[in-house]
């Protein structure tokens, strides 16, 4: 009997309104395949080496799955013994699911499963109690699920979602706890219990049920051994293997770890994991015995590309304060910075090496330092009052290069150097003898801009991270050379010897540091192509009585550099050669302070922003006497309020030139900027 033309045509409209009504409940209805974006963090070195891992929500640890590193030998057994038809059905198997029926209704009894991994994964996204309405959602949610998602794509969401039991999720996680380790390449014994355990996660776990977990696996390499995935003898002699207990995850890295955990979810850093290791072990090697609420934090800085290869943000968690970050706490710097400050007098031209500089008693506007002995020497040259760390030639010097604009180069190469609200009225010179504080990571910057001729970048933590683009002039590479020579021939640490005098040793130019009531102990330095700043004292700033930087942070920073050199073949830790050290000029035999005049605005190599409402900018300098200004060698005159008020004529770049009553004079090259609108 033939349909009439109406029937035929109601039967279509009716079954297209129905495939309507589906795709319109798939959009409503979609499976939650979120949660499996929802994975942990895992951080790694700059070789791939897991460091540390995150739990996720309620503690459990949940590792995304990629089959490309994921022993294929496991997914071809899993596929075989879950889902023989995987690539062939569309969520759900009928063949499986008549065979399963009928294997049931010959024994009685539930004999096999007819879920295919798609359906599991249905589950594992909505769990729910095991009944046949259940059962039913799961088929429709695998239909769902195959729409969605490639069969690689089903595969990696059930690898990162299975239950391998107690807060372990995923085969990644199950790998580590079980035989820590990548589930990469796996032996036949740990293909078979990671396939058997999702099934009864709970009642197989081999760290609390051994034996459960024993007999399942023996079932699963039966089953292996059948389809030609193992053979007999090696499947029988696996089955009797006692089973792996559990282990901890890596906490290597603990805190660097933890600073670049929000920048995604597999992170591969810039750090060394077998320096890392090594320094975390010298850090706790060289804890005290005596004072067991010493802390110790050191970092590892590459020069070239501003790489991070370690940092130990504490020495141990179990000590107080340990599970801080020190490496990113503000400390007193003591007088690591003096480097910086004479660096900055010689591109002044206020000084040199040789220049002869009086260490005496003096006062600075109610401010009057003393040497750390409390002794006074006399004359001595610049490089001896840096080599022995004499103050009163640091802030004398620093009176001439000006605190404040020695302050605001820090800022810009990132090292800001913060001054408490009740610091006293010593004109921020007390800077210079680690009167504000710095953090170990800014310094680190600092040391790295050192040894990389005078210019600033920012620490860089991620492989993945771009270079930065430009950097900051803190010195000139002329300045940096001749600070890092002076400090290379300071005093080594007793014990040590000289690098000269030992072949391939690291040639280190160093400096130490040590805050106002031995509350810090620095030593900080650089050698070729890396920078090391160690630090030790109390995470609550509570004194030491007596321990310096020399004597408790020197010793680490050179047995660090000798673990550099160990873990990086490549390194160059040695000295460029330097040409012999010209005459001094007459007018640099002695040193004269406030002998040219400093701008504070622009300073040297700023951007600034031009502003739109044409109001230009007011310039600031400190000198002695009248002062006047040029820009492109053309005058700026002063406003009425007696202001130089400098208006350029568009974006571009300028030199900005002051000159005192006696024609000393100091230039800085700024780049100004047009302000875009909204």
């Amino acid at each position: 009997m033939s349909l009439g033309p109406g029937k035929l045509y109601g039967g279509l409209v009716g079954g297209l309104a129905f495939l309507v009504a589906l795709v319109a409940l798939d959009a409503l209805l979609p499976p939650p395949l979120e949660r499996a974006q929802q994975i942990s963090t895992v951080v790694r070195d700059r070789n791939g080496i897991v460091l540390r891992a995150f739990p996720v929500e309620d503690g459990r640890w949940r590792l995304g799955a990629d089959l490309d590193a994921i022993d294929p030998d496991l997914i071809a057994a899993l596929i075989a013994y879950e889902d023989a038809r995987f690539y062939q059905h569309w969520g759900a198997d009928p063949i499986a699911i008549v065979r399963a029926g009928w294997n049931g209704l010959r024994a009685g009894r539930v004999v096999s499963g007819a879920s295919t991994l798609s359906m599991q994964l249905a589950r594992l996204l909505e769990p729910q109690q095991r009944t046949f309405g259940a059962k039913i959602q799961q088929v429709l949610r695998a239909f769902q699920i195959e729409l969605r998602l490639s069969k690689r794509e089903i595969l990696e969401h059930y690898l990162t979602l299975a239950p391998y039991g107690g807060n372990l999720e995923g085969v990644r996680a199950a790998s580590w706890a079980y035989f820590g380790r990548e589930p990469d390449a796996l032996t036949i014994e740990q293909i078979a219990l990671l396939i058997a355990l999702p099934q009864s996660p709970e009642a197989r776990r081999p760290d609390l049920r051994p034996d459960a977990a024993r007999i399942a696996r023996g079932r699963v390499l039966g089953r292996l051994a059948r389809v030609g995935l193992a053979s007999p003898e090696a499947a029988l002699d696996a089955a009797q293997d006692p089973v792996p207990g559990r282990n901890a995850f890596p906490s290597r890295a603990w805190h660097a770890a933890q600073w670049v955990e929000d920048s995604g979810s597999d992170l591969v850093t810039t750090l060394d994991a077998g320096l890392q290791g090594e320094l975390e072990q010298l850090a706790t090697n060289s804890l005290p015995l005596t004072d067991p609420d010493v802390q110790i934090s050191i970092m590892v800085v590459e020069i070239e590309g501003r790489a991070v290869r370690a940092a130990i943000g504490s020495a141990g968690r179990s000590r107080p304060g340990g599970w801080i970050d020190l490496t990113h706490r503000l400390r007193s710097p003591g007088s690591t910075l003096k480097p910086f400050i004479y660096a900055m007098a010689f591109d002044d031209g206020l000084a040199a090496g040789g220049t002869l500089i009086a260490d005496l008693p003096r006062r600075f506007s109610g401010y009057q330092p003393d040497n750390f002995d409390r002794r006074f020497r006399g004359d001595v040259t610049i490089a001896e009052a840096l080599q022995h760390s004499l103050n009163i030639p640091a802030v004398t010097t620093l009176d001439g290069v000006g605190a404040r604009r020695f302050s605001a180069a820090l800022q810009f190469a990132g090292a800001l150097p913060q001054r408490r609200r009740s610091a006293g009225r010593d004109d921020g010179l007390a800077v210079a003898l680690g009167g504000a504080g710095l953090t170990v990571r800014q310094l680190a910057l600092l040391y790295a801009a050192l040894g990389d001729e005078g210019r600033a970048q920012p620490l860089r933590w991620l492989e993945d991270a771009p270079r930065a683009s430009g950097d900051f002039g803190l010195v000139t590479a002329e300045s940096a050379q001749e600070v890092l020579e002076i400090l290379r021939r300071a005093p080594h640490p007793g014990g040590r010897m000289p690098a000269v005098l030992s072949q391939d040793a690291p040639e280190i130019s160093f400096k130490t540091g040590t805050s106002y009531g031995f509350r810090d102990a620095w030593a900080a330095g650089v050698a070729g192509d890396y920078a090391v700043v160690v630090w030790v004292g109390r995470a609550d700033g509570a004194p030491r009585d007596g321990v310096t930087g020399r004597e408790g942070a020197l010793p680490i920073l050179f047995r660090a550099f000798d673990l550099v050199a160990a873990f990086d073949p490549d390194a160059n830790l040695s000295a460029p050669i330097r040409d012999e050290a010209e005459a001094i000029p007459i007018t640099l035999q002695r040193y004269q302070a406030n002998s040219v005049p400093h701008i504070l605005f622009p300073p040297d190599g700023a951007d600034v922003l031009a502003d739109q409402a044409g109001h230009g900018f007011v310039l600031a300098a400190q000198g002695n006497g009248a002062l006047s200004w040029y820009a492109d060698g053309q005058p700026i005159v002063q406003d009425p309020t007696g202001d130089f008020v400098w208006l350029p004529a568009g974006p571009g770049f300028y030199s900005i030139l002051v000159v005192d009553d006696q024609g000393r004079q100091t230039r800085s090259r700024v780049r100004v900027l047009s302000q875009r609108t909204g």
